[in-house]
């Protein structure tokens, strides 16, 4: 049985709490054993190396450099790490090895919560096949991005509150490697009831299950 962890924490305006259970849920019907951990100190626990996947639910937060040594080093000898939104991408802001590793870090969402439109990138990707441009409301994330990530989902800024970003093209979702690692990234999800979105739920989860060794 393939084994996956959570770990869950830091800002609660993201309800990492909620999120981790609907994740855990998931990732349960599709056959993994799942274990949620509340404290980055589960990173440093040399037994992750083992695991198949790791999901990260942690806003605004501090990783010490021992947790991210081991978590870092798991990845790059083949654990998967997937995540969505400030859970992820906005985990450790002066981690920079955990950026290099997930591809991308939060900088902005102009407007906070407002409606945009979400366009694929990718519809030939296993991920992405089937699903078609959407419209979505939530944050829309500004995001400092790896040029090496493979995007698979975009979304288009109208300027309309950051007029000098008028036009600007962004990665919502993307896939790429670290190492021997698969790495996956969706922006969507700011509180847990996104997750009704069909569109939102099937990146992740498909996102989640092409990252899993």
């Amino acid at each position: 049985m393939r084994e996956a962890m959570i770990v869950w924490g830091g800002w609660m305006g993201h309800e990492p709490d909620q999120a981790a259970k609907i994740v855990s849920d998931m990732l349960t019907e599709h056959g993994f054993k799942v274990r949620v951990e509340t404290s980055t100190k589960a990173f440093a626990d040399p037994a992750i190396a083992d695991l198949s996947l790791i999901v990260p639910i942690i806003t605004m937060s501090k990783i010490e450099k021992d947790e991210l040594a081991n978590l870092t080093s798991a990845v790059r000898e083949g654990v998967g790490l997937a995540g969505f939104h400030g859970g992820m991408c906005d985990a450790f802001r002066d981690a920079v090895d955990y950026q290099f590793m997930t591809g991308g870090q939060w900088v902005a969402h102009p407007g906070n919560v407002i409606d945009f439109r979400v366009n694929i990138a990718r519809p030939d990707d296993p991920v992405t096949e089937g699903i078609g441009d959407f419209d979505y409301r939530s944050e829309q994330y500004y995001m400092h991005v790896d040029p090496s990530n493979e995007v698979l989902a975009t979304t288009t800024f109208t300027g309309e509150h950051a007029p000098w970003i008028d036009g600007g093209v962004m990665p919502v979702a993307w896939k790429r490697r670290h190492g021997k690692g698969r790495v996956f990234y969706s922006a969507l999800g700011h509180v847990a009831s996104e997750f009704q979105v069909p569109q939102m739920r099937t990146l992740l989860e498909r996102g989640m299950l092409w990252a899993a060794r």
